[in-house]
């Protein structure tokens, strides 16, 4: 019963939070300079006045912001995220086509950086001056500094111009037909750089935040009890010490989900990947409102759903948390 209050708690605050974020989003897009209109005409190569009149009666841009708030908030709640202005397709439907990309794209480097870099951390915690923990000290430190647009543009000629390991960008080979084995790891070779490029930086923070907590934990009053007792320095070190150790870290990897899908966007532009990061960045060139705030929407609840998940996890990690 408590944790089903606990959840329905959540749920509300949840979608509270969507809802400030849905209309603070709306009211962010709508004061960034340009037009879609004009927009729209450029790439045209031109328009007069009365069909621009015209597109704008039918986009509803001609009408006040707090009517055009109002609307696009009913059709969200009938699930209704309108149609883009530059691809004339229901926005739902584009974000529905990119998401698996963006998906597989996110969910390999934020699990990959997790169980590596919290492996690393744990490893250079067990001889904290030692020369494997030193190594892995400077490469975080390298791997924290770069920027992920240099990373990206680096492994790009690195690995795919200089040494022609991997593919240079896409999803998939010119030559797939979409389907059986063959396809999955043709999407898993082109997802390498990608996965790395995004997943690096974090890698970087997962390893020497585990370090840290491994290095208190280990110091605290009941792991000396524990050895005290004459348990094995295995049992101490993976069993009670990095338990605890781990809970900043899973809590980092909920609260940075939403930084991943921002560096998603910087990501998927260098190596051509076509995920919601991609689609966001060409709305945004095109001044494509509805394009825009539905990926935002979209990556709002995603983040709002991945912190939910941080608490349950949270509590089911340590028994503290779930008698409260």
């Amino acid at each position: 019963m408590q944790m089903l209050k606990f959840v329905a708690s959540r749920l509300l605050q949840g979608l509270a939070l969507v809802l400030a974020v849905v209309v603070l989003n709306f009211m962010l897009v709508h004061a960034a300079p340009g037009d879609p209109v004009e927009t729209i005409a450029g790439a045209s190569g031109g328009m007069d006045e009365k069909l621009q009149a015209e597109l704008r009666a039918q986009y509803g841009l001609d009408r006040p912001l707090p009517v055009q708030l109002g609307i696009y908030l009913s059709k969200v709640v009938q699930g209704d995220l309108g149609y883009s202005y530059f691809f004339n397709l229901p926005v739902s439907s584009l974000i529905g086509e990119r998401v698996p990309a963006t998906l597989a794209l996110v969910l390999t480097a934020v699990l990959a950086a997790f169980l590596i870099g919290t492996t690393l951390g744990v490893l250079s915690s067990r001889r904290p001056n030692g020369w494997l923990s030193q190594t892995i000290n400077v490469l975080s430190l390298v791997g924290f500094a770069a920027p992920v647009f240099w990373l990206g543009m680096l492994l790009v000629i690195l690995l795919a111009s200089v040494f022609p390991v991997f593919p240079v960008s896409g999803m998939r080979d010119i030559a797939s037909d979409g389907r059986g084995m063959a396809d999955v790891l043709d999407v898993l070779y082109h997802l390498v750089l990608p996965a790395f490029t995004l997943g690096l930086v974090y890698l970087a923070q997962y390893s020497r935040l585990s370090r840290a907590a491994m290095l208190d934990v280990l110091g605290a009053d009941y792991i000396r009890t524990a050895r005290a007792k004459g348990l094995n320095e295995r049992t101490v070190f993976y069993k009670h010490a990095l338990r605890n150790a781990v809970l900043p870290v899973v809590t980092i990897l909920g609260l940075q989900f939403g930084n991943v899908l921002a560096g998603a966007i910087v990501v998927e532009t260098v190596f051509n990947w076509p995920g919601l990061g991609r689609l966001a960045y060409e709305s945004v060139l095109r001044r494509d409102y509805p394009t825009i705030l539905g990926v935002l929407l979209f990556s709002s609840v995603v983040v709002v759903v991945m912190n939910q998940l941080t608490d349950l996890c949270y509590r089911v990690i340590d028994p503290r948390i779930s008698a409260t």
